[in-house]
């Protein structure tokens, strides 16, 4: 699923908080704009894995977790949480001087997870995360970010995350001409009732407090005329829509098309097919696609 981690491993003593590294993020960017956006060079990610050792989930932040997403009440870790755990890992190294893209203002694209087998509450497991694939992007230039979390050695969840840095150049990079795919909405098989404050809530329980997601004020400044939900929250709540079909081990794979201003009422299908299910969430009135993906499970 993925490429080789560097093999040169920055041990950090704990998972960092969110909180800290937008503040770092913040502060690169600004530098960033003040060089006037310079182009990041090609291949010039930090050729480093992050590693946190002896991380544990928190049976309270689970539960808040479960209720916000509409996950059952168990001790298995739902696979967004485990995103939840691991992302400010992989965010570490998206604010370090190195990096060669600005973190405000970055674009959350896709998402791919495999679940080879589920955490549980009493786990502890390891982290590990590194960055891969700078390459172009018909509005910029996008990065993977892959994580992984291992529990007795074996690693039970992978993820990579793809971002994009909007009007960021690669030098001497060919030109994506690639246009999005029309959209014909399918016939719907729910409606999610997302109220104005599901951003700080979702907030709240990932620590992910980006200004876009808080308010209307914090995320106009930012370009957007809403708040907007959390792509993962959207993909999350998906997932939890598929509900136990998914099995134990699965991938789930998510593009992001558009943002859901809050508040919103998004139609949404999820549907088997010959693979698993697939589930797509789109704007009602103005047929406009927010997200779709799949859920497949693994032998």
């Amino acid at each position: 699923m993925t490429s080789p981690a560097p093999v040169t491993r920055v041990a950090l003593p704990r998972v960092p908080a969110l909180g800290g590294l937008y503040g770092r993020g913040a502060l690169a960017s600004a530098r960033f704009a003040v060089r006037g956006g310079a182009r990041p060079a090609s291949g010039a990610l930090p050729d480093v894995t992050y590693a946190v050792d002896d991380v544990r989930a928190d049976a309270d932040h689970l539960t808040a977790y479960q209720h916000l997403l509409h996950e059952p009440a168990t001790d298995a870790l739902p696979a967004g949480y485990v995103h939840v755990l691991a992302f400010p890992v992989a965010m570490a190294l998206m604010v370090r001087p190195d990096f060669p893209l600005p973190l405000l203002g970055m674009v959350h694209l896709a998402n791919r997870v495999e679940q080879r087998r589920p955490l549980t509450l009493g786990d502890t497991f390891a982290v590990r995360a590194w960055a891969r694939d700078l390459r172009p992007h018909r509005s910029g230039t996008q990065v993977d970010l892959v994580t992984e979390v291992a529990s007795d050695g074996d690693v039970a969840w992978q993820g990579v995350s793809t971002y994009l840095a909007k009007g960021v150049r690669l030098p001497d990079a060919p030109r994506d001409d690639s246009e999005r795919p029309s959209f014909e909405p399918p016939v719907r098989t729910g409606r999610w009732e997302l109220p104005a404050d599901v951003g700080r809530r979702y907030a709240a329980v990932s620590g992910d407090r980006n200004p876009i997601h808080l308010s209307p004020v914090t995320a106009r400044a930012l370009g957007f005329k809403r708040a907007i939900a959390h792509g993962m929250y959207t993909a999350s709540r998906a997932l939890a829509d598929v509900g136990a079909a998914r099995g134990d081990a699965f991938t789930w794979s998510v593009e992001f098309a558009a943002p859901v201003l809050l508040p919103a009422t998004p139609d949404v299908r999820v549907a088997p097919d010959a693979d698993g299910h697939t589930f797509t969430v789109w704007h009602p009135r103005k047929a406009r696609l927010h997200l779709s993906g799949q859920v497949t499970p693994l032998p």
